[in-house]
């Protein structure tokens, strides 16, 4: 089973499957959530991001790739590379 970080009434966040890491999901149908609960599951997204990856270590991507009709947003670790 997928780790679980946060559940409310809006939202849940677990670890993608597809992708393993952190990812929010409406639990309300539909591509479009009012701008106030994305910004809100945004921020429960963030919180779960920097405790997993540190501040500044993730983006949020919103693009709804494989389920373009249900709202989610991954958050995914930057990769810096190597300097030489």
């Amino acid at each position: 089973m997928t780790p679980w970080h946060y559940e409310d009434e809006m939202c849940w966040i677990a670890d993608c499957e597809a992708c393993d890491v952190p990812m929010v999901v409406w639990r309300h149908h539909g591509p479009t959530p009012p701008p106030p609960s994305v910004a809100r599951m945004l921020e429960h997204l963030a919180r779960v991001a920097t405790s997993q990856f540190g501040a500044g270590e993730y983006v949020i991507d919103q693009t709804m790739r494989q389920i373009p009709e249900h709202f989610h947003a991954h958050a995914r670790r930057v990769w810096r590379g190597f300097n030489r």
